[in-house]
């Protein structure tokens, strides 16, 4: 399947946060904060738009919605990312 164009920007921003967690991390945990159309983007990719497991970054392990809805929260092969609005 050929993500469209809300999917490719969804992955996008799921890359460039696990490229940045690692320099926020404390403890094998870390918290990025995203714009609230950001985050949307990337909850509409994950949780609404039945995107594939194998076009999602593939560090992610796992996944899910937290906190009443509004955090994302990925385990990764090194990480746990808490993805929050700001």
């Amino acid at each position: 399947m050929d993500p469209n164009l809300h999917q490719k920007q969804g992955i996008n921003h799921l890359n460039k946060v696990l490229q940045y967690a690692p320099m926020v991390a404390k403890d094998g945990a870390a918290t990025v904060h995203l714009t609230v159309e950001d985050w949307h983007v990337v909850a509409d990719t994950l949780f609404r738009m039945n995107t594939p497991r194998e076009i999602l970054p593939e560090e992610i392990v796992e996944y899910r919605l937290s906190d009443d809805q509004r955090v994302i929260e990925l385990d990764t092969t090194a990480l746990k990312v808490s993805v929050e609005m700001f």
